[in-house]
């Protein structure tokens, strides 16, 4: 069992208090799941965390590529990188090491940018976050901080991995469920991308959306979607993925944001995802995107649903 403060992240007891500044939030229920009670492969990710090598000469630079200036032993640093297998959202380039996540965020996230406008000092939800990614990138557009939660604990020690170095507090990346926040929390921006066709309400997850949302602030939905004239309700996966309830189409993802009390609601970008933006890699070695397609015919999904759409909604409470 390595406990966080044996994780080197800071020194003195400013992890051990993570998240103090969020006095009403669950910090107890937070701390516990960095625990191999909560995940049984924690003891072996938190090892991984302690035993990175430092990087000297450090600066640092918030994309496209999340990137780490800097001279180390780079053999061990990847190899330790390594045990938190699989990196699905990046790049980042940690000391000459270039991370291939399995994802080009950096493209999604070009798509959002042009929705962002004056983003400086915003305070930002980031639901479903991975490890922290678009954080980064939240940081560098204006953000004053950029809270993000994710139930997946590999996410969150990736995440303290990249803060074992940088050390910048304004991203913080939580093993939180969204029902977990408490009710009187409201951000100037919330984002929510490829997390609502996982829901089995999703008319709920809007309305949780608006619920987190300040008066006047902005509302990113980012979600699978059909082309089509009604949704895809899968019987079984869709591209290989378990628990999709539900694939809307765009007209429908607007009706949604409007049911839930959102204004100037709009698509703002509408793109086939390509095997080139998501894929294996040395890095996350499991197979995705190009097996999930049918070999004959890219068009459809192996189970024979169209191939994989994605659609960015924007809305003001």
């Amino acid at each position: 069992m390595v406990p966080l403060s044996q994780l080197g992240i800071v020194s003195g007891d400013r992890l051990n208090d993570w998240p103090a500044h969020l006095p009403d939030w669950p910090r107890d229920t937070t701390l516990g799941r960095f625990s191999e009670a909560f995940h049984g492969d924690y003891p072996r990710w938190a090892n991984a965390v302690r035993d990175l090598p430092p990087i000297d000469a450090l600066s640092v630079d918030y994309g496209p590529t999340i990137t780490l200036n800097g001279t180390t032993d780079c053999i061990r640093l990847e190899e330790t990188l390594k045990h938190l297998h699989p990196w699905r959202k990046g790049p980042f380039s940690i000391a000459g090491v270039h991370i291939e996540t399995e994802w080009r965020s950096d493209w999604k996230w070009d798509r959002v940018a042009s929705a962002l406008h004056n983003f400086t000092g915003k305070r930002v939800l980031d639901i479903g976050c991975g490890n922290g990614y678009f954080g980064w990138r939240m940081l560098a557009a204006g953000a004053r901080e950029v809270i993000g939660i994710d139930p997946t604990l590999l996410f969150c020690m990736q995440h303290l991995a990249i803060q074992k170095y940088i050390q910048d507090f304004r991203n913080w990346v939580l093993p939180l469920r969204i029902e977990e926040i408490p009710a009187t929390e409201q951000f100037d921006a919330v984002f929510s991308m490829g997390v609502i066709y996982h829901r089995r309400d999703p008319v709920a997850h809007c309305r949780d959306l608006f619920n987190l949302t300040a008066a006047g602030g902005l509302a990113v939905l980012e979600s699978l979607v059909v082309e089509d004239k009604k949704n895809l309700i899968p019987t079984g996966r869709y591209a290989r993925m378990r628990n999709v309830w539900c694939v809307p189409i765009p007209a429908q993802l607007e009706e949604w944001m409007c049911d839930a009390g959102f204004t100037d609601v709009k698509v703002i970008d509408v793109s086939r995802t390509t095997i080139d933006e998501q894929h294996s890699t040395d890095w996350m070695t499991f197979e995705s995107l190009p097996e999930a397609l049918d070999p004959e015919n890219p068009d459809l999904t192996v189970e024979g649903h169209p191939a994989p759409v994605r659609a960015i909604v924007t809305g003001i409470r």
